[in-house]
């Protein structure tokens, strides 16, 4: 080993970090911790008028009660509540209604992150997204704080989805179409995805935009939104499922990018056309396939699979 040689040490190895459910979890804390601010601005708007004969407000914020967690469909989220002290003797406390004292698990997430996206960003009903990650006391949030969230959830979503992506070179595109139960007019509603990988091997969610299906036209106004923040160079290669819409779009906005089909997809797709009993077993010798070491062991794994249940 010369003195030239890199070697980087992997921290807490054998255990996978499911990086889906940490963004999900970092969305759920900011969630609630929004919500859980925006009541206690409510109060002190409240208690706005209550003054020190100095001119002093006489209410006012006394830092935070110490960190818990609660558990929600999504893992454990930790939460700090806000405290308020009283400077007038006038005893004040800050309860909050969608986390209450000593709760310590809420009702199970039984919404879907689209659903969540949709309802919440989208249509504006905060309070019914909020139930969804925290149970049914959400839904006592009043219209105020409901309001104050709206405006304040509106303004970071706009921010961020005009962010200019110019600092870095992008490779890769995953993009996927998510849908929901939610229609408009006759039209089946989605949430249209794309995560990046840059140079450096950093995965960055991009876009998450609603669109009608999956249709060429809600592709190309993401794909062209991305060219308009900047991400001027066509990326190397873009992943994605079966959808047509997105291929036309990208061979449109970025004609020079490689395709390649989402095994996942694809997976699904094969096994949905077998029966159940077969499935197990050809779940693995697909996997056989995508995971082989070189292009001819590949195809080999390809044969075989054919040959097995391509009567099926």
């Amino acid at each position: 080993m010369t003195d030239s040689t890199t070697v980087i040490s992997l921290e807490k190895r054998g255990r996978f970090k499911d990086e889906l459910t940490e963004l999900l979890r970092t969305g759920a804390r900011e969630l609630i911790a929004g919500a859980v601010e925006a009541e206690l601005a409510e109060l002190l708007s409240e208690h706005a008028g209550r003054k020190l004969a100095d001119g002093r407000q006489a209410v006012v914020r006394n830092g935070y009660q110490p960190e818990r967690e609660i558990v929600t469909g999504i893992g454990s989220v930790p939460v700090q509540i806000p405290r308020v002290r009283s400077r007038d003797g006038s005893p004040t406390t800050f309860r909050s209604a969608l986390v209450p004292a000593y709760v310590r698990r809420s009702a199970s997430l039984d919404a879907a992150i689209p659903w969540l996206y949709l309802k919440g960003v989208a249509a504006g009903e905060m309070s019914e997204a909020l139930a969804a990650l925290v149970g049914a006391d959400a839904k006592g949030l009043s219209p105020n704080v409901v309001s104050r969230l709206k405006r304040e959830w509106e303004e970071e979503h706009r921010a961020w989805s005009r962010r200019d992506l110019s600092g870095n070179r992008w490779v890769y595109l995953w993009a996927d179409g998510i849908y929901s139960g939610l229609r408009r007019t006759s039209e089946r509603l989605c949430v249209l995805v794309i995560i990046g990988v840059n140079e450096r091997g950093e995965k960055h969610l991009l876009a998450v935009e609603d669109g009608v299906r999956e249709s060429t036209q809600s592709w190309r106004e993401v794909l062209l939104d991305l060219r308009r923040r900047s991400l001027t160079a066509a990326p190397k290669l873009a992943v994605g499922d079966g959808a047509i819409g997105f291929w036309e779009a990208l061979e449109e906005v970025y004609g020079s990018t490689r395709a390649q089909r989402c095994w996942v997809h694809k997976t699904r797709n094969v096994l949905n056309c077998l029966p159940k009993s077969s499935q197990a077993k050809a779940k693995q010798r697909l996997q056989e396939i995508w995971m082989a070491e070189t292009r001819e062991k590949a195809e080999e794994a390809f044969d075989w699979f054919l040959e097995t249940y391509e009567a099926k």
